[in-house]
């Protein structure tokens, strides 16, 4: 990982670590990476963004040609590298741009204050089990489970259940 300048690298670049990899050299120079004025070792300086474009660079005009020959093959690694991060983390979304989404189909709505303790307590006296109310209400037995132990949002319960235990016991779950 890069380790950036804090500024009290002192500038003279004697005994001090590279400011980009952190290798230890006696002879840095300063190099624009960034934005960032750094003390940079000999393998780092290929990162100065200044030393072609005349912003006073740290590299030496000796090997500017060798850069130069490097720089289209690097670049091109570079940018290749980025596009598979970028393939890897945006993901493929024609899926959900041809089908849609269900979210707002049964959207679990918001709920009084233990809504948990009024759906279990309103299920016992009405002498219902777990499962004869999902039965009922013709859902999961784990849904109602999640409704009773006020985790319905974590579940992913939908509206549409909620709603069902709320008419079937008659309470009130739902804040409107």
């Amino acid at each position: 990982m890069a380790k950036y300048s804090t500024g009290s690298g002192g500038g003279d670049g004697s005994g001090d670590a590279c400011e980009l990899c952190g290798r230890e050299d006696a002879s840095l120079s300063r190099a624009n990476v960034a934005g960032a004025e750094l003390q940079v070792c000999s393998d780092c300086t290929p990162h100065d963004d200044g030393r072609g474009g005349g912003r006073g660079g740290g590299g030496s005009g000796g090997r500017s040609g060798t850069r130069d020959d490097e720089e289209p093959s690097r670049r091109k690694r570079a940018a290749r590298n980025v596009a598979k991060a970028m393939d890897a983390s945006t993901g493929d979304s024609r899926r959900w741009e041809e089908e849609g989404t269900d979210y707002e189909d049964d959207r679990l709505p918001y709920l009084v204050d233990g809504y948990g303790d009024v759906a279990t307590e309103a299920r016992q006296d009405a002498g219902q089990t777990v499962e004869a109310l999902a039965n009922t209400v013709e859902a999961d037995v784990e849904d109602v489970h999640a409704v009773e132990e006020g985790r319905a949002a974590r579940a992913d319960v939908g509206g549409s259940v909620v709603r069902a235990i709320e008419a079937e016991l008659d309470v009130t779950l739902v804040d409107e």
